[in-house]
């Protein structure tokens, strides 16, 4: 498995005339190795070295498949990066996936200013062809997904508050075996919005209690072995009314369109603009203000980006997710996503979808 995904990877790099790799981003780390930590792999075609300090070094030890170990005194993935300096060849180009201006600057006074690449589009080249023990992890993140909202059809309530469903669920995912991935651009690992907070594509998680007539948006991403799953579903509570039943309707159809029109090696930008177009058509021509997807995998938000425009085609084996919205300011919102992945062996559908949850409105 590593050996594949190592040689995927000197193929990729190859492509900008380089053959030794340094990684230190913890999801490449995994990638290689197995072993999610502070650390730093030094890899060509003949070697693949694992840094890690002492404090990690046996938990790699345990975790690291098909690399060498070699313990540093230096902390974190920075402290392994310089101890690694000692064996870079100054005649030899290094691809790195750190963009720390310091760190690269050290680096390049040790072996040259023109021997080291700053490019992380290798890797993310590499990771967006999933081989199966991703898939079938990812395929386990979601299934655990549709367990928690079977959970928030007995949970949601009138009276509970955002906060309170949101500790339930966290409390499931993990009595499933899931984890949480760790976001810098929010305090929540979940989005629970209801009523006017729904109106918010990222919202926070607060202490609103749901009431009557809400829409509560619940996007779900968790990971099982390092691999997301991401899915959000709308529920109405009690009493909605008609207009609100009609703008979910148009969501879910826009999704519906988006899937449909998935398959392998169409334009990623056209699968946006079959949602983006039915939502415009049907009169919220601004109220869709975020792209209808992203890929998934080691990262919640990796490429390829479902966005207007982008001439990229989708290939078989990528896992993505689509999810158009229309929000209406202040008032409420209603989001819809699946993550899925391209495969041209299912025909005429041309994906799996690995979450299964329904979509038809739920009133609670």
């Amino acid at each position: 498995m590593f050996t594949a995904r190592k040689k995927k990877l000197l193929e990729n790099v190859s492509k900008i005339n380089c053959k030794n790799i340094i990684s230190c981003q913890p999801e490449n780390i995994f990638y290689l190795t197995g072993f999610w930590g502070e650390g730093a792999v030094l890899m060509n075609h003949n070697t693949t070295k694992l840094f890690t300090p002492t404090l990690e070094y046996f938990r790699a030890l345990e975790d690291s498949k098909e690399c060498e170990i070699i313990k540093t005194e230096k902390r974190g993935s920075d402290g392994a990066l310089l101890s690694l300096t000692s064996e870079l060849d100054k005649n030899s180009f290094y691809c790195i996936d750190n963009t720390s201006y310091n760190l690269i600057n050290q680096l390049k006074e040790k072996i040259g200013n023109n021997k080291i690449i700053v490019n992380e589009d290798p890797f993310f080249k590499t990771r967006i062809i999933k081989d199966e023990i991703e898939i079938k992890y990812i395929q386990k993140a979601a299934n655990i997904v549709d367990r928690l909202y079977d959970i928030c059809l007995k949970e949601i309530k009138e009276g509970v508050s955002e906060r309170q469903l949101q500790a339930i669920l966290l409390y499931e995912t993990f009595k499933n075996g899931g984890g949480i991935p760790a976001y810098k651009s929010t305090l929540n690992p979940f989005i629970i919005a209801s009523g006017p907070n729904s109106s918010l594509p990222h919202a926070s998680v607060s202490d609103r209690r749901f009431k009557r007539g809400d829409f509560i948006v619940v996007d779900l991403t968790l990971r099982v072995n390092g691999y997301v799953a991401d899915a959000t579903r709308t529920f109405g509570l009690k009493t909605i009314n008609p207009e609100l039943k009609k703008i979910y309707e148009i969501v879910k159809d826009a999704q519906r369109l988006g899937l449909t029109k998935c398959s392998n090696k169409i334009k990623i930008g056209e699968v946006d603009k079959t949602c983006r177009e039915y939502i415009s058509a049907n009169g919220f021509v601004n109220e869709f203000n975020h792209s209808t997807g992203h890929g998934i995998g080691l990262d919640v938000h990796e490429p390829p980006w479902i966005r207007p425009n982008n001439e990229e085609l989708l290939m078989d084996n990528m896992t993505i997710t689509i999810e158009p919205g229309i929000y209406l300011e202040s008032k409420f919102g209603v989001r819809i996503e699946d993550s899925i992945m391209i495969d041209s062996k299912k025909g005429r559908t041309g994906i799996i979808n690995f979450n299964k949850f329904e979509k038809d409105l739920i009133i609670i």
